[in-house]
């Protein structure tokens, strides 16, 4: 995220891309049902007429109890068709599994022998020039782009939620249960994100940095860290 952006983050991956087409579909049908209510209260503040012998409108009442039906459809179907989107997990290339903890997180590469670490902030009075302040770690998640992942996450002591808002990823880590999502990277970088459960104070001093990379850069990462 960027300074005085008022909306989303740019997206890294479709699943995020479809969330936001449906976020502006659903706000424009709010814009318009806003614009419209609006429009008849003003009118109805400042018109003149009278009919004293009203007791009853079955045509308008009619419209106004099917119309919001008819609206809520139109938002309702594109929700289900991304709801079942967002849970379905085709053949993922890699599983990561991600550990909450107070105050860090500890990654598995389920798929690697011997590949596990964990990620702290870096505290404000080492970071270099060019990091963020209370977003980047000492040893960020390596993945590669264009391949279907799946995180599994859990916890260690309370509740804590992995998100990463630039991939429409946000999955909490229950003790005792592991839950699953997917993810698919469409460009390199880096993605931020923070844990957003209320697990404590100061819960979201917790970051999450992914590096997007090439397929051939990711093996070789595996293959070093492997090798040590």
């Amino acid at each position: 995220s960027t300074w005085a952006n008022l909306g989303l983050q740019d997206s890294a991956s479709p699943l995020m891309e479809q969330l936001i087409f449906f976020h502006d579909h659903a706000l424009l049908i709010l814009v318009m049902k806003t614009v419209l209510v609006g429009y008849l209260m003003f009118m109805l503040f400042f018109n003149s007429y009278i009919n004293r012998f009203l007791l009853h409108g079955q045509l308008i009442e009619m419209i106004w109890t099917i119309l919001p039906r008819i609206i809520l459809v139109f938002i309702a179907f594109p929700s289900l068709r991304l709801l079942y989107l967002l849970d379905e997990i085709n053949e993922p290339s890699v599983t990561l599994k991600s550990i909450g903890h107070q105050w860090y997180w500890s990654y598995e590469y389920s798929d690697f022998n011997d590949i596990e670490f964990d990620s702290y902030m870096i505290p404000t009075n080492e970071l270099e020039t060019d990091g963020f302040r209370l977003l980047d770690v000492d040893n960020r998640i390596v993945l590669p782009m264009n391949s279907q992942i799946r995180i599994l996450v859990t916890a260690a002591d309370v509740i804590h939620s992995w998100t990463i808002p630039a991939l429409g990823v946000k999955v909490d880590g229950t003790p005792g249960r592991l839950n699953q999502t997917n993810f698919f990277m469409n460009r390199p970088g880096l993605f931020y994100g923070q844990c957003s459960e209320i697990c404590g104070a100061n819960h979201s001093f917790l970051p999450i940095v992914i590096e997007s990379v090439p397929v051939n850069y990711f093996i070789n990462w595996i293959s070093k860290n492997l090798n040590s």
